[in-house]
């Protein structure tokens, strides 16, 4: 399912049995019921049963289809609620006791990654919070775009934010939209799909062709005190969340790519210190 089609989805009433929801998300991993019904280790005929709203579904097989289907832990809860159900998972501000470890797990990474950037960011791309050497490189962006909740997204793409000082624009945007259109198949979130369509919007150039071979990761490259900045980043997630806000939470940690910034880095944080 492209982009287009999730947002033709996303604009129909959601749907309200729990067959129509199991369909969907079948339909949308591209599995037939024989194939889920043999993951899920039920008969296809049970199962098109379900979906069709002759048989109710126990709640351990609503959690175990959508386990076998891969649903975000959000939309297990409605699942549930539409099959009857009470909600399996919690869903708490980050600020909540109960989350204590894992904001310290948090702020652990995130300072241990210094004098690198390193930030964490919500399910729709919303900052969370970073460490002190994100700031230097958002300097002279206006105040008004960096308003709490910023979103990290639109402040890559937007003209007066981080796209003027991207040398390499059109490579960087144009990944971070297949990352975006990968979780908008993965989720069908609306908000995500609202969120794409705008940044295609901007007025970013096209990538002008495939990578060099030379390449091992899209860098991003920064101009940045009549010099450019050049990181690599990866991505990390909770590996066995249970709570929503926590199954939805990465933190993305930026590296050098070479020795120019390494040096910048390190003498930014010395000057900080």
């Amino acid at each position: 399912m492209n982009a287009h089609a999730s947002t033709a989805r996303a604009d129909h009433s959601q749907p309200v049995h729990i067959g129509d929801h199991l369909r969907e998300w079948r339909q949308r991993r591209r599995m037939s019921q024989l194939d889920l019904a043999g993951e899920a280790e039920i008969s296809a005929r049970h199962l098109s049963f379900v979906e069709t709203g002759r048989a109710a579904p126990s709640r351990d097989m609503v959690l175990r289809l959508a386990e076998r289907l891969d649903v975000p832990l959000r939309e297990r809860n409605l699942l549930l609620v539409a099959a009857g159900y009470a909600p399996a998972f919690p869903q708490r501000p980050l600020e909540d006791p109960a989350l204590k470890s894992a904001r310290q797990a948090i702020g652990l990474v995130l300072r241990a990654h210094e004098p690198n950037p390193a930030l964490a960011y919500d399910r729709h791309w919303n900052l969370v919070t970073a460490n002190r050497m994100v700031a230097p490189l958002l300097e002279g962006i206006p105040e008004r775009l960096l308003g709490q909740p910023f979103n990290v997204l639109r402040l890559a793409f937007h003209p007066e934010g981080l796209a003027p000082r991207t040398v390499n624009l059109a490579e960087w945007c144009a990944h971070l939209l297949e990352r975006l259109h990968r979780q908008c198949e993965a989720t069908a979130d609306p908000e995500l799909i609202k969120l794409y369509h705008d940044l295609k919007s901007y007025p970013i150039p096209a990538r002008s062709g495939p990578l060099s071979s030379d390449n091992v990761a899209i860098p991003l490259k920064l101009r940045h005190d009549g010099g450019i900045l050049s990181f690599f980043s990866t991505t990390m997630v909770f590996g066995t969340p249970v709570d929503i806000t926590l199954s939805e939470l990465a933190l993305e940690t930026f590296f050098p790519a070479d020795e120019r910034t390494a040096g910048w880095l390190k003498q930014t944080a010395a000057n900080m210190a």
